[in-house]
């Protein structure tokens, strides 16, 4: 009962938001979607090396957490980490260029899919071991609480890091601690093949008393339920309050990877969740409303398109690495 009042405050709410911000809502859960296809393609057709992790099916969960996070606010991101950096801003031709293994990437074409960072954007990096963001997020609360900058912390990471010790650890200290922070997860099922249910004894949402914080379970494929809650956890923490952990319920269309065997998923679980698709219900959401009109629905999807294009030019134009750059960057000056 909680739960459908707060899902029926936020839906009072969604209107409230400007047409200006949800217009670029839209924009960036499109620029996602088509990086994210685009990138899978050109790693099918041997122009991207290493591998990638999609993030089709998940982008209202990034869209809705940095639309309601100040400039000045920090993310750490995962693996499946490229909606994130899109979401906060990064540079898509950068970002290219980086999975094209290119020097003019984020990385200068040495850290690949998993390890885009940009300290500029608040983007304090991605990486590949499940869990590992979790404790880095309240370090970096701790860093906020000490300046007392007014920076509030988000830590993305999916179900499969819910067993990890990292995790615990993490939340425990930023409870005990009450620093500003908030515990992301998107559950989107599975972690590699394994279900959540069978690795996660308890739901994540349900571990939120034991740490004495607010765990709310939401629906992440709904960009403004999104929205709403992560404000609410963001004053929350920026008031001292402490941290909060949110249970996002999403599902990625593709495989864990593009090359995943997909047989451990029913035709019909797919075909459901695809249903729930993020950017079609958003679409639906805002046109009932009359809040856009299919003839801007199709103008952003035509500059998201000419963006991407100009982001593949960029990758392939750009130079490889030379030989010796290998060791350069290895450690920080």
């Amino acid at each position: 009962q909680r739960q459908m009042c707060i899902r029926d405050r936020h839906k009072e709410n969604q209107m409230e938001i400007s047409p200006e911000k949800q217009r670029e809502m839209l924009r960036t859960m499109q620029r996602i979607r088509r990086f994210e296809e685009r990138a899978s393609d050109d790693y099918v057709a041997g122009d991207i090396y290493g591998t990638v992790h999609c993030y089709i099916g998940e982008e209202a969960v990034a869209v809705g957490v940095c639309s309601a996070l100040n400039n000045d606010d920090q993310i750490i991101s995962t693996h499946r980490g490229h909606g994130h950096c899109i979401a906060k801003g990064a540079d898509i031709n950068l970002m290219m260029a980086e999975l094209y293994g290119r020097e003019t990437g984020y990385c200068k074409g040495k850290g690949g899919s998993m390890h885009i960072a940009d300290l500029e954007l608040g983007n304090l990096g991605a990486n590949g071991i499940v869990g590992a963001g979790i404790p880095i997020a309240t370090g970096a609360a701790l860093g906020s609480k000490l300046r007392q900058d007014g920076q509030v912390t988000i830590s993305f990471f999916g179900d499969g890091a819910g067993p990890t010790g990292a995790f615990h650890e993490g939340v425990n200290v930023a409870a005990t601690m009450k620093l500003p922070v908030i515990f992301l997860c998107e559950n989107n099922q599975y972690g590699m093949a394994t279900h959540n249910e069978f690795a996660n004894a308890a739901p994540i949402s349900a571990r939120g008393p034991a740490y004495s914080i607010p765990s709310p379970k939401i629906d992440g494929n709904d960009v403004f339920e999104v929205y709403e809650t992560v404000k609410e956890a963001a004053d929350r923490a920026r008031s001292g309050e402490g941290p909060t952990l949110i249970e996002s319920l999403t599902y990625r269309h593709k495989g864990h990877t593009v090359l995943d065997q997909k047989n451990y998923r029913t035709k019909e679980e797919i075909a459901e969740w695809v249903a729930r698709d993020p950017i079609e219900r958003f679409r639906t959401a805002v046109s009932s409303a009359k809040r856009m009109t299919a003839k801007e629905f199709d103008a952003i999807d035509a500059d998201i398109e000419r963006e991407i294009e100009n982001a593949v030019s960029f990758a392939e134009a750009s130079p490889w690495p030379t030989l010796d750059a290998i060791e350069r960057d290895v450690y920080a000056e």
